[in-house]
């Protein structure tokens, strides 16, 4: 059976003809997917003959919402969804003045082994589909009976370890009879997975690329993100060189500050120095605490001292605002402790 959110548009007119039916249904199956139809029955301005069709060798996907916890401090809210087979990932919804922002997983679980991460224990157990990654936003958004107008890709696993699946969600949900997110209200944050880098260059989309740097320098990275043995730091800055000489677009670096690992005044030093070049923007995040991590964040004057050197050394830095640290609304904690 084929779950129809995992066609692209047109692969979905492609397969509309070939079961008999005029290219101009799958414009209104499309619509009907993304407003968050669960059966076949709510698509009323289909033929009963075109639904019998559909239903033999198709079906609509949906996601169950097994927990769901509201922030009394800022009305983040978390989800835990359940897959159809059972498994579990993490969405969160958050709120900015400019609206509300999704942050979304990619996979069940994550191979990469950043050891600050709670989504990486217990490694991967499989890459989400297309429909899956979109069903997120869909059933959020159906759920809080409002409009999600910004997409963080940087929930569980690493999106560029399911590139395909991905850039069939990108596509989809930027369509304008879909949920009509625009791609510069995309954000993908990948943990260096240099060779997909230059793909994505290729694809042409406006979307923001965030890369999770989180050092300096090869010796620290080595230590705490394994992907680093496979591309280093200086093929992941030559990727992300290319990356900005074929699109235009500026990229933003995501560093998770480490008290005593990655922190020190010579480690901003470092950083400035190692990117500068990007002109880019980057986004500090005090480390979470992670029950089977010994790794611990900083005073609020240590991160402080860290973003005003990066500043004075004529690099935009940023410290990430921490949402619904009342309901464990970092990536992967949830997920765990159902576990």
């Amino acid at each position: 059976m084929i779950d129809l959110k995992d066609f692209e548009y047109d692969e979905l007119e492609e397969y509309v003809q070939s079961i008999g039916e005029k290219r101009f249904r799958a414009q209104q199956i499309f619509s009907w997917l993304h407003k968050g139809a669960e059966s076949y029955e709510e698509m009323s301005n289909l033929s009963k003959a075109a639904r019998e069709k559909l239903e033999k060798e198709t079906y609509v996907s949906t996601l169950k919402i097994r927990e769901k916890y509201v922030s009394k401090l800022d009305g983040t809210v978390k989800y835990l969804f359940e897959l159809p087979d059972g498994n579990c990932i993490e969405s969160v919804v958050m709120r900015y003045h400019h609206g509300l922002t999704i942050c979304i997983s990619s996979q069940v679980g994550c191979r990469m082994g950043c050891r600050f991460c709670a989504s990486t224990i217990g490694g991967l157990y499989r890459s989400l589909t297309a429909g899956e990654i979109l069903n997120q936003v869909i059933f959020a958004q159906k759920d809080m009976g409002e409009r999600i107008s910004n997409i963080v890709m940087m929930g569980i696993g690493e999106p560029l370890d399911n590139y395909d699946n991905v850039i069939k969600f990108l596509h989809n949900v930027n369509r304008e009879n879909g949920l009509n997110i625009g791609y510069r209200h995309i954000s993908l944050s990948t943990c260096g997975v240099a060779d997909k880098i230059y793909s994505l260059a290729e694809e042409n989309l406006p979307i923001t690329l965030t890369i999770s740097l989180h050092a300096p320098n090869d010796i620290i990275r080595n230590t705490i993100m394994p992907v680093n043995h496979k591309y280093n730091i200086t093929e992941l800055l030559k990727a992300c060189r290319a990356y900005v000489k074929t699109t235009g677009r500026r990229i933003s670096f995501e560093y998770s500050l480490i008290h005593g690992v990655n922190d020190s005044m010579d480690n901003a030093k470092e950083l400035a120095e190692l990117i500068k070049d990007m002109r880019p923007h980057v986004n500090l995040i005090p480390v979470n605490n992670v029950e089977e991590r010994d790794f611990k964040k900083g005073s609020r004057a240590d991160i402080a001292a860290f973003q005003n050197k990066l500043i004075s050394l004529g690099i935009n830095a940023t410290v990430r605002r921490e949402l619904g640290s009342d309901i464990s609304a970092s990536c992967g904690q949830l997920r765990k402790k159902v576990l």
